[in-house]
């Protein structure tokens, strides 16, 4: 197969890289060399992620590491890729999508023994551009590493962001803005729009490949299993009802959930119009080309199922030769999707109140609780994290009541809530700390992005991003000095519409 892009690239040495997906036949993948850009400079390097993966980038020399993450260089044996996947975007079938702006550089075996991908984003045209120009504007790169990292400090699974390089030229979408390149590390990349694309083609032989792949590398036990790939199905179906659970629990929204952006792995991947909202609003969107709020924040979990109900459908022919067994047993499966995330979802809320025992009104309670916020315009984040500082003295109250217009609701549902906590066997301060480790005192919210990406498209002043970047870090400390941080928008500061950047 031939390869796309320049042939002269220069190759650099990294140690311990590999590629098991670049070993599937030719038609999972296109050989892709990233086009070098003019003058590349650094914007931010996670030098604790590299460790981790042990790629011994620091034995590098600076002009190295940067020609590296900006696709001036490859490494040494790697043979970069592109891969193939379809995909339903906003419920409409697109039989050919691809990595447009992305190449998988190579894997590396971190130090758990766990394979991670290495890709770049916006480094050159690949066979599935579709006209685009396979770059990245500042702004989607800088929002991918905040809420990439963040989402891992909120203990999320999420692809992770390696590095992040300006390229020294412009992109052009309405306006004209700096181009830039991520270096992001996920699991894998393979996606529920991957199997799609090999199912959609009649292509048999290639979902059984891919599904065989996937389950090596990410569900090795469902090869021990009486039929492997219902097993399979089951466990993609487990990671993704704990991962929308997680999402739901801190107010996240990812905004654009097409199967091509939902991964076998169970990963938080594609941070285009994603969102954490402010005041508590199940209805919120914040995606402009959501227009009909399909992926709305309580449209997650339906629309996740969805998307599952789409995989078992190419995963058919392999769990049972009779089509209607076949379907029988997978929607069985995907039918279990929304009963383990309300499980995972009220678990996980009952932490958010500092229950550590299960009572039957849990679920009225939080609900409760929700309502009363709704109706009253009140910050999500810091409702909960006002609440994790309430003990049985009345003056700690104060914070939660001053958030609410009108704080008689939610005085009574603090009596109630006080008196669920008698069932509870710890003490007041146990039970505090219990609360703040599921509720952060900062997210990456809206406007402090926004603010980031201003700063770096005007003048590329990145100061901005690396205190925002430290803020995010530690995010269920109690940190004095990230107060600015933890704020809500004032009126003038609320973003209302997040966008893609494609």
């Amino acid at each position: 197969m031939d390869t796309i892009g320049s042939p002269d690239v220069p190759r650099v040495h990294v140690r311990s890289l590999s590629s098991t997906y670049g070993r599937l036949p030719d038609h999972f993948y296109s050989p892709v060399v990233p086009t070098p850009v003019a003058a590349p400079q650094l914007i931010a390097f996670n030098v604790d992620l590299s460790r981790a993966l042990g790629l011994d980038l620091d034995r590098l020399s600076d002009n190295e590491r940067l020609a590296l993450f900006a696709g001036n260089a490859i490494p040494e044996g790697a043979t970069p890729i592109a891969m193939a996947y379809a995909g339903h975007q906003f419920g409409n079938w697109v039989p050919q999508l691809g990595d447009g702006r992305a190449i998988l550089m190579s894997e590396a075996v971190d130090a758990t023994g766990a394979r991670r991908d290495i890709q770049w984003k916006g480094c050159g045209r690949t066979p599935y551009s579709r006209g685009g120009d396979g770059r990245a504007a500042i702004g989607p790169v800088m929002r991918e590493y905040v809420v990439s990292e963040a989402m891992h400090a909120l203990g999320v699974p999420a692809t992770r962001a390696l590095a992040a390089v300006t390229t020294g030229e412009s992109v052009r979408r309405e306006t004209s803005l700096p181009g830039a390149v991520l270096t992001r590390v996920a699991a894998s990349h393979v996606r529920v729009g991957t199997f799609q694309y090999f199912s959609a083609r009649q292509d048999a032989e290639g979902v059984q490949v891919l599904a065989d792949y996937v389950i090596a590398r990410h569900y090795p036990s469902a090869a021990q299993a009486a039929n492997p790939y219902l097993a399979l199905l089951e466990g993609v179906v487990q990671r993704q009802a704990a991962l929308v659970a997680r999402w739901m629990l801190l107010g996240f929204i990812h905004g654009v959930m097409n199967t091509d952006n939902m991964t076998i792995s169970g990963e938080t991947i594609d941070f285009g119009p994603c969102a954490f909202m402010d005041a508590y609003d199940p209805d919120k969107v914040f995606s402009s080309i959501d227009s009909m709020g399909r992926y709305a924040y309580s449209n997650q979990p339906k629309a996740a199922q969805w998307n599952l109900a789409r995989l078992a459908e190419t995963l058919l022919p392999l769990i049972h030769p009779d089509q209607v067994t076949a379907v029988e047993r997978a929607t069985s499966v995907v039918s279990d999707f929304m009963p383990q995330f309300e499980q995972h979802w009220l678990s996980g809320m009952r932490a958010k109140l500092g229950f550590a025992t299960a009572q039957a009104g849990d679920l009225e309670l939080a609900h409760v609780l929700l309502d009363i916020m709704h109706g009253q315009n009140v910050d999500y984040t810091l409702a909960f994290r006002c609440l994790s500082g309430v003990t049985q003295d009345d003056a700690t109250l104060a914070p939660l009541l001053a958030l609410f217009s009108s704080p008689a609701a939610i005085e009574t549902w603090t009596r109630q809530w006080r008196q669920r906590l008698k069932a509870e066997p710890m003490s007041s301060g146990d039970r505090c700390a219990l609360m703040r480790q599921a509720n952060p005192q900062v997210i990456p919210r809206n406007h402090q992005i926004a603010a980031v990406i201003a700063a770096a498209e005007a003048s590329l002043d990145f100061a901005p991003f690396h205190a925002l970047q430290d803020a995010l870090a530690r995010p269920y400390e109690e940190r004095s000095d990230v107060y600015a941080y933890t704020l809500a928008p004032t009126e003038s500061e609320r973003v209302r519409r997040t966008f893609c950047g494609t």
